[in-house]
């Protein structure tokens, strides 16, 4: 039981210790972490911790259902722990079963509404269903300065840089305001620097292809978050081409991403009529949908398109 006790010591310091080291790399782009190892072990029983870190361990090897299992059951013991909480909403999210990774995250946030690290993963897993927190129910007060500050932060860490300054925006003039917003406009530059230069390098290998060369500049102008480019480019793409998936994936989204939620539920619908043996598109597909639904308020059919999304792709 000691030689247990000390490697799960050894463990929780090395990872606070990286977590500090992270923070302190990044200046003030993620919080400082602050709780100690000895802190952090002195809540729980040993089981609890036994199966905290098994559970961690399985997750390390992608063996979501194991550590699931093992998350679940350390919730019996502690059925409060915002730790758990978070951990099984993580590994929830790593399976693609993104309802129930919801579930826990928001849990954990709802207890710790300024807790950094758990609305970071909160919109980590929105991102990846591309929607975000306009999209979702939750209790959050934005009008909160430290929890409106710690979205500004993750939605820039997370390269959401566009969702970043319109948080920034709504804050009161302070150093962390002027900070991340000169942070955020490097970025800006450096991605559209760094556009023009791949469209430079692949036009000419691609003036032959005309379906190519649009489908490559409107992922440019996703990546940039140019939504409106994107509904202009992709509505007169489907009129030269109505038969390719692609065109009503980057117009569904472009519309919901505008807030038009009906528009784009009948534009993607109906664009999957054409996809044959694209696993990575239709998922795209499914994850907008999702969240359009969501945004319309239908949980049923969010569900649905979630349930249809294919892990590993």
């Amino acid at each position: 039981m000691k030689k247990s006790c000390f490697v799960i010591g050894v463990y929780v310091a090395c990872l606070l210790t990286g977590l500090k080291s992270l923070a302190q790399n990044n200046n003030d782009s993620i919080p400082q972490v602050e709780e100690s190892a000895e802190v952090f072990l002195g809540d729980y029983t040993d089981r609890f911790q036994e199966l905290f870190f098994d559970g961690l361990r399985q997750k390390s090897i992608e063996n979501y259902d194991r550590a699931i299992n093992l998350f679940l059951e350390a919730k019996q013991l502690q059925p409060n722990s915002n730790v758990i909480n978070h951990e099984l909403g993580k590994v929830y999210a790593l399976d693609k079963s993104f309802v129930k990774a919801q579930e826990f995250i928001l849990e954990a946030l709802t207890n710790e509404p300024e807790n950094y690290w758990y609305l970071y993963s909160l919109v980590e897993l929105l991102n990846a269903q591309n929607t975000n927190l306009d999209g979702i129910d939750h209790n959050l007060n934005l009008d909160n300065e430290k929890i409106r500050k710690n979205l500004a932060l993750a939605y820039y860490n997370l390269s959401s840089y566009t969702l970043a300054k319109e948080q920034l925006e709504k804050l009161t003039n302070s150093d962390f305001k002027n900070n991340l917003a000169v942070k955020i406009d490097d970025a800006l530059r450096r991605r559209q620097d760094n556009v023009q230069k791949t469209f430079s390098s692949t036009v000419v290998r691609q003036q032959g292809n005309p379906v190519s060369s649009i489908q490559f500049n409107l992922e440019q102008q996703i990546k940039m978050e140019n939504y409106g480019i994107v509904a202009l480019r992709a509505a007169s793409a489907l009129e030269s081409y109505p038969l390719q998936p692609y065109f009503y994936y980057a117009y569904g989204l472009a519309l919901h991403k505008k807030d038009k939620n009906y528009q784009a539920i009948e534009v993607l619908e109906g664009g999957l009529d054409y996809l044959f043996d694209d696993i990575k598109l239709a998922n795209k597909f499914y994850n907008t949908l999702a969240a359009a639904y969501t945004a319309m308020h239908n949980p049923t059919k969010a569900n649905y398109y979630k349930n249809k999304i294919r892990p590993g792709f």
